[in-house]
């Protein structure tokens, strides 16, 4: 069986995402397992500082008054992201599988790490000011919990968070 890398995005993934997972993987070959939160889990408040941090008025405004989908609507969301995830991926030509996770994404990155031995853990998200500036994003709390190492990405960059 071929080693796994461990994927907790928050969104789709893209082609700068797969690029990046594609260095990771260079000429060796290797399983990707991709897990996408139904609910990651957020705050409101800490979601609208993050947008306006980085003078994303429009977001701060609809997370303050935007729709707010159901539990269902979240679940469905998350299986369409992670079947397109899983599109890219494979058609790239990588081994790659993954689900959808509940409430508490980072144990559900625990759980399947341990679960599948997996020799590295990436964690995809876009730019969190608040959880990156104090080290309480997904990645940092995962690199505090797993013996592995922990590299977290900014969706559709070559940016690297630090955790």
């Amino acid at each position: 069986m071929n080693p796994t890398i461990l994927v907790l995005t928050e969104e789709t993934l893209n082609e700068a995402d797969a690029r990046n997972l594609g260095y990771l993987a260079e000429d060796n070959p290797v399983r990707f397992e991709i897990l996408v939160p139904a609910d990651p889990g957020r705050n409101m408040l800490v979601d609208v500082l993050d947008n306006l941090s980085l003078l994303d008025f429009a977001a701060a405004y609809r997370n303050i008054a935007g729709p707010h989908l159901s539990e269902k609507q979240e679940v469905k969301a998350a299986e369409q992201e992670l079947a397109e995830s899983l599109d890219l991926l494979r058609g790239l030509g990588f081994d790659a599988d993954g689900r959808v996770t509940g409430q508490n994404p980072v144990e559900a990155v625990v759980e399947e790490a341990r679960r599948s031995q997996a020799q590295q853990v990436v964690v995809i998200t876009t730019p969190h000011a608040v959880e990156d500036t104090f080290g309480t994003d997904w990645a940092n709390e995962a690199q505090d919990r797993l013996g592995v190492p922990v590299l977290h990405l900014y969706s559709g960059s070559t940016f690297i968070g630090d955790s």
